[in-house]
């Protein structure tokens, strides 16, 4: 109890240094990107005074150390700066539009689970019938396929040519279905994968020949003494995926025209919007350190044997 209590302790003091030295990392490699903000920002007719005037506004006339310095400090105070493409405090920006990437990629994530889990579990029940090979194919064939082909087959499909489904837009429960499966398809093939070979692993171990010689068949059998055991690495490899959906939600997002950060953030590059950049970088690299962290509980809690060093 005492190395666990270490353990997490340890963890904790480490966010902040992750974030600290993420945030340097986003800060500088945002200015390598091609383009001169200053420019943009004062208009491409605009004379060199304005653009030096526009720089200065910005703070970019400032060394690179003091300009670091300046967004730090900001962060700890919660002001992200302000967008030179829509003038607005970044973290206004982002707080309207953050609980749409949200749904969608709880959406999607909740897809993930639920198809590839289940698909896993029957491909490794049936091994080696055609059930097993047809989920092996689908899944392949999910991990191949680039999100953003999918996304325009899907949209004309089901919303041009048979009208089953809106287009574009987050006006509906409706809208969510389209994105929702094409951000979510990749991490489902993943989890399919994996949890068949977990559950493959799971079914040969001595205890499972153990429980049916006592009788247990069935849900019992299989989700009680298999599936729980499996999850370990399931877990795992779900939480990595997090950092992929949102990858992926940049591309998706943009595709069905849905109103979150990863069509801020295209938009943001296209401007050079360097507040607005890193911003939405700097919540990205929050949200899966934590999403990591709760990773790491929730393996503790479904093997208590488990031990943290």
């Amino acid at each position: 109890m005492v190395k666990m209590r270490r353990y997490w302790i340890r963890k904790l003091l480490a966010l902040p240094m992750i974030l600290l030295v993420a945030s340097f990392l986003i800060f500088a490699a945002v200015r390598l990107l091609p383009g001169d903000p200053a420019r943009l920002m004062a208009g491409m007719q605009a004379d060199q005074q304005s653009v030096n005037a526009a720089r200065t506004r910005l703070g970019l006339d400032k060394p690179f150390a003091i300009q670091y310095g300046l967004f730090l400090r900001g962060v700890l105070h919660g002001d992200l700066g302000i967008s030179i493409r829509s003038h607005k405090p970044v973290e206004e920006e982002i707080a309207q539009r953050f609980p749409f990437t949200l749904a969608l990629t709880s959406v999607s994530y909740l897809f993930a689970i639920a198809v590839g889990i289940t698909s896993g579990v029957l491909a490794a029940l049936y091994a080696g019938s055609a059930i097993d090979h047809a989920v092996m194919v689908s899944a392949i064939a999910g991990a191949s396929i680039a999100n953003y082909w999918l996304a325009l087959m899907a949209m004309n499909l089901f919303a041009v040519q048979l009208g089953w489904l809106p287009l574009l837009g987050a006006d509906s429960w409706k809208n969510y279905i389209l994105p929702a499966i094409t951000l979510g398809l990749l991490p489902a093939a993943v989890i399919a994968r994996m949890c068949r070979a977990s559950m493959l692993e799971i079914l040969n171990q001595d205890y499972m020949r153990t429980a049916r010689a006592k009788g247990l068949t069935g849900a019992g059998l299989y989700i009680k003494h298999g599936l729980r055991n499996a999850l370990i690495p399931i877990v795992t490899i779900a939480g990595m995926n997090f950092g992929s959906l949102l990858g992926g939600a940049v591309i998706t997002e943009t595709v069905f025209n849905w109103p979150g950060l990863g069509r801020l953030m295209v938009d943001a590059v296209r401007y050079r919007d360097y507040a607005t950049i890193q911003g939405i970088t700097l919540l990205t690299v929050a949200l899966v350190t934590l999403i990591n962290l709760i990773v790491e509980v929730m393996i503790g809690v479904l093997d208590p044997r488990i031990r943290f060093e």
